[in-house]
């Protein structure tokens, strides 16, 4: 099924904003975490996990979600195909497995800002959680990855997609004859 242009720009648009939201929400959460990290003031602390949560919640599971869901639709809905080349498979994977991994991560950053929010949780308490830091970039560097196989896509189609490529161009000298 092929989108009409009209659909097929609106949900290419969807997808971007989505994809580039969510670059933009780990880079903000990737901010705080260096607060966390490198503070010694318990307001910065406070108030860092605090943030960490709301951007979690707020922007950056909605945007993953929205991420996913607009890239299926733009791959269902395009020749691309989503079992056709190897990069949207990829693309697929990178972005379910960084999907997964901010969901299990939510719970800890909601633990996190629990503690923080409560005022009699000490200094050293606060430190003591810690950041996630290596968490943060690490979900940066997977979607630098896709981002780079949405620019570059690189070559080489599934065994899927040869056939479906077989098939059309059998379709298209019939048509021909």
């Amino acid at each position: 099924m092929t989108m009409t242009p009209g659909l097929r720009k609106f949900a290419l648009i969807a997808h971007i904003t989505s994809s580039v939201g969510w670059f933009g929400a780990v880079t903000a959460y990737i901010a705080l975490d260096v607060a966390v990290v490198t503070s010694g003031d318990a307001q910065i602390l406070r108030a860092a996990y605090i943030a960490m949560e709301l951007i979690i919640w707020w922007a950056l599971v909605p945007l993953a979600l929205a991420s996913l869901l607009t890239g299926l639709v733009m791959s269902l809905g395009t020749p691309w195909g989503l079992f056709r080349h190897y990069w949207i498979l990829f693309k697929l994977l990178l972005t379910l497995f960084a999907t997964i991994i901010l969901l299990g991560h939510t719970q800890t950053s909601s633990y996190m800002a629990g503690v923080a929010a409560d005022p009699t949780t000490s200094i050293a308490d606060l430190q003591a959680l810690g950041g996630s830091l290596l968490h943060s970039v690490g979900g940066l560097v997977v979607l630098l990855l896709i981002m780079i196989l949405s620019v570059y896509k690189p070559r080489g189609m599934t065994p899927y997609g040869w056939r479906k490529q077989h098939e059309r161009r059998k379709v298209s000298q019939r048509s021909m004859q």
